[in-house]
């Protein structure tokens, strides 16, 4: 039940991505939130050192960590704790095993996109890191409804907490370029779903554009807020 070890493969490029049904979304940095979505060391050690995909999806990653940091859009990252119990693992026991070793290297995020002041990190339980976390809480007292998705694995823990944004009204990106996963197989299933079934897969120079341009449909809602 370990992690797979992982060959290198190259990201998909901008004319590899999927058709996004919900074609006219467009990230906006006054509506968005960026989940940086379980970039620690136990997972990321399952990729080839220094080599794709795992270089470029942290480059890319970096890239948007400066560019909403920048802009003030809200910064959020989910982390696995180490040495849960059976209890605290739930079925995941079943499937992945006991997960995240109590160990700082083990849980550690590089240097490079690590949480710097201000931003919000959510201790995540389940695939989804909306379940028993105060993301969605992150969301609605920021005034957001947009959740842009970097960080592994994209068929599994990225793919279900872009569901579960659609679930919530919540517009998801994910960030084909700055997402890795055990396969390009794998990644490239992950992206076509969530393009046809609940949310738009983007890479990052689109995403920095479309920041950098203000980007809003005239006819689309802004973020809604709760009372």
């Amino acid at each position: 039940m370990a992690l797979p070890a992982i060959a290198p493969y190259p990201l998909p490029r901008a004319d590899e991505l999927p058709a996004n049904r919900a074609a006219g979304w467009r990230a906006d940095p006054a509506r968005a939130v960026l989940l940086v979505h379980d970039l620690q060391q136990h997972f990321l050690g399952a990729f080839p050192a220094g080599q794709q995909p795992l270089t470029g999806m942290l480059a890319n990653t970096a890239r948007l960590l400066d560019t909403c940091r920048g802009l003030d859009v809200p910064v959020a990252y989910s982390v696995q704790r180490g040495g849960q119990t059976p209890r605290q693992r739930g079925l995941q026991l079943d499937f992945w095993g006991p997960g995240v070793a109590d160990d700082r290297d083990a849980l550690a995020i590089p240097e490079a996109v690590a949480p710097l002041p201000g931003d919000h990190t959510v201790t995540k339980w389940k695939y989804s890191a909306f379940v028993r976390t105060e993301l969605e809480g992150i969301l609605r007292r920021t005034g957001r409804d947009q959740l842009i998705v970097v960080g592994v694995y994209a068929h599994i823990g990225v793919q279900v907490t872009a569901c579960d944004a659609w679930m919530r009204d919540i517009e998801a990106f994910v960030v084909a370029d700055a997402v890795a996963d055990f396969s390009p197989g794998d990644h490239a299933a992950a992206l076509r779903w969530v393009a046809g079934r609940c949310g738009s897969v983007t890479t990052t120079g689109t995403l920095v554009d479309d920041f950098a341009a203000g980007s809003r449909p005239a006819d689309h809602p802004t973020a809604r807020t709760e009372a």
